[in-house]
């Protein structure tokens, strides 16, 4: 169901916080948005990015942002939806990054699942990927 506009601004507002904390490199910043759970869970594009529990999650940001240079995130398009205290987050993204000197611009898919816990929203689950780059959304 369709997030009320109340819940979809504060949705919104985490979205926007964690964007301005990866692109500022504020690991303790885009930490404050990770429910502190053993169970929370981050999927990435790699392999082994399956992250479980905060300390897993920092963990993985450390090192994405010990490869990369001038990261930036930028929503395209989401969509949030809710019932009680969840909410679900589909987003079409652009990642973008300076990789051995190179700007690069990656579309990106997104996918998180946020908790609401006293006034505060937490993600309690994410998914980030890179879809077929031959079928690039600008």
């Amino acid at each position: 169901m369709k997030a009320d506009d109340a819940t979809e601004k504060a949705v919104k507002s985490v979205l926007e916080k964690f964007a301005e904390s990866y692109a500022k490199r504020d690991l303790n910043s885009a930490m404050s948005l990770i429910a502190p759970d053993a169970d929370v869970v981050m999927y990435g594009t790699g392999a082994d990015e399956k992250r479980i529990g905060p300390k897993e999650i920092k963990a993985q940001f450390e090192r994405d942002l010990s490869q990369i240079e001038d990261p930036a995130l930028e929503y395209k398009w989401t969509s949030i939806s809710a019932s009680g205290n969840v909410a679900w987050i589909a987003i079409d993204a652009v990642f973008k990054a300076k990789v051995d000197g190179k700007n690069m611009r990656f579309p990106s898919r997104i996918t998180e699942v946020l908790e609401k816990r006293g006034d505060t929203w937490l993600i309690v689950q994410g998914h980030f990927s890179f879809p077929d780059q031959s079928q690039f959304f600008d």
